[in-house]
């Protein structure tokens, strides 16, 4: 789904929120406060711009040139807007860079190294989730921690795969393992790379070295071609952002602790929910189309070409646009949002837990991960039970739906599908925010008022299919021998 850097980032777009008057004096701290904003949610917004002018200077001054050039000019500029950011806290990430170095230099290519790696990083950034934690989102070096762990431990195990004989390999872990043995320069630029090191996207030291070598580009030789491109994801990305700033103000997380909230109908509390759980998600989708667009400039988001010969830039894509805001189905939303941190937990985390021979527990230890790495609060356990459950039963009836002959031909019926499409996307959004609602307020006090507000439905209404879909499908459903009789 999302994670930490994702709640921060939306918190920072809440507080952009405002008219702008008149700014008599140009200290961050009064320029914020006349925005409506912290100090601190200017900083970051600010820096996740920056990435822009940056971008735009390594392509006219550093592409083609030598390699250690440009890992300085990403290792300082990453540390710069880590300063900026966060003050002298910078060094929590610097101190987890180096180390991971030496694990990757003292312990080689071992199953040790990546057992190390994925311990250290992880109690690292819970402990610091468990020492500033508060009652609310707060902009703190926790936020771009979150994505560099990510980046640290994919990088140990890439690296450990790289020790390994090709041919014991899947596809996929050939293109990502590492052959070489990186340097501290290399693992530092890789790590504070500008247009990714707060907010991410995920990418691969592979990738991350194909760009350093001036590889990612639709013309050999030259400067991608990609301002365009990435001045689209800029321009839709300040689209949602000024949709999001208009209707803050009055669709809001804190209404849904109220009283008015409270002593409203049940269906307005549950359409409330509908359209704030969708509405809430802007604020992600805003960050990440900003980012991408940063990334294409670069020519990070260089993905190759289509099979008719169409430039792809889609390689830091964290959104796709289109299947969020049209699919009706759930698991159309989870392979449209966040997508490199999903593609990442499962290639890193769910794909390696094959060996266990259970899809839906690899799945449900996935999610447990993800959870645990979005932060130590309850609510983001409850997030990622509900996609859980949510994901299972949607197969359920996707499965009843296809295998029963009276439901199939029922739902083939073209004049009924503008129907059918907004009794799901009602369901959809409705859970969705369900969902979110636990994500966004966290602790348990304020997800458990909101929840019995309007009794549970989420829980009530899919443990139900949960446990009576099966019965449903074996009297739906006509045995195999049926079947063939009939044709």
């Amino acid at each position: 789904m999302a994670s930490t850097a994702d709640g921060d980032m939306g918190e920072t777009l809440e507080q952009m929120r405002g008219l702008w008057p008149g700014v008599e004096d140009l200290s961050l701290n009064k320029l914020a406060t006349s925005l409506g904003a912290s100090e601190q949610a200017l900083r970051l917004i600010f820096s996740i711009f920056l990435g822009y002018p940056l971008a735009l200077f390594y392509r006219h001054y550093l592409f083609y040139k030598d390699s250690y050039l440009i890992h300085l000019f990403h290792t300082f500029t990453g540390l710069s807007i880590a300063y900026f950011n966060f003050g002298h806290q910078f060094y929590h990430s610097l101190l987890c860079v180096v180390l991971q170095f030496l694990i990757l230099r003292l312990m080689g290519r071992t199953i040790t190294a990546v057992i190390t790696t994925l311990c250290f990083q992880m109690a690292y950034l819970l402990a610091g989730y468990y020492y500033t934690a508060t009652g609310d989102y707060d902009i703190k070096w926790t936020m771009p921690h979150c994505v560099l762990t990510l980046k640290l431990i994919g990088l140990c195990i890439d690296y450990y795969d790289g020790g390994k004989d090709g041919n014991s390999l899947t596809s996929e872990q050939q293109k990502y393992a590492i052959r070489g043995v990186p340097s501290l320069l290399e693992v530092a630029g890789f790590s504070y790379f500008y247009g990714a090191f707060l907010v991410g996207p995920q990418f691969s030291m592979n990738h991350y070295m194909k760009l350093v070598r001036g590889q990612l580009t639709d013309i050999p030789g030259k400067m991608p071609n990609s301002t365009i491109p990435a001045l689209k994801r800029l321009s839709l990305g300040l689209v949602y952002l000024v949709g999001y700033t208009l209707l803050s103000p009055h669709i809001t997380d804190d209404y849904l602790l109220t009283e008015d909230y409270d002593n409203r109908p049940f269906w307005f509390r549950c359409m409330y929910m509908l359209i704030w759980g969708k509405f809430v998600l802007y604020k992600y989708v805003t960050c990440w189309l900003v980012t991408e667009g940063v990334c294409i400039l670069s020519g990070l988001g260089f993905n190759g070409f289509d099979e008719n010969g169409t430039v792809r830039w889609d390689a830091c894509a964290n959104m796709k646009v289109w299947l969020f805001e049209t699919t009706p189905r759930f698991n159309g939303t989870i392979a449209s949002f966040n997508i490199n941190t999903n593609a990442w937990v499962a290639r890193y985390i769910f794909k390696r837990l094959k060996f266990l021979g259970n899809k839906e527990l690899s799945q449900g230890l996935s999610l447990l991960f993800l959870a645990l790495w979005h932060g130590l609060h309850s609510g983001y356990l409850i997030c990622f039970q509900m996609e859980f459950l949510i994901v299972i039963v949607e197969k359920q009836v996707s499965s009843l739906i296809r295998d029963s002959p009276a439901l199939s031909s029922l739902a083939s019926i073209t004049a009924l599908q503008p129907f059918y499409y907004l009794v799901q996307q009602t369901i959809h959004w409705l859970f969705m925010g369900y969902s979110m609602t636990a994500f966004c307020l966290f602790t348990w006090d304020k997800w458990l008022k909101v929840y019995r507000s309007i009794y549970f439905l989420g829980h009530v209404f899919f443990l139900s299919l949960l446990f009576t879909l099966p019965y449903i499908h074996k009297a739906m459903v006509p045995r195999k021998e049926k079947l063939k009789k009939r044709e």
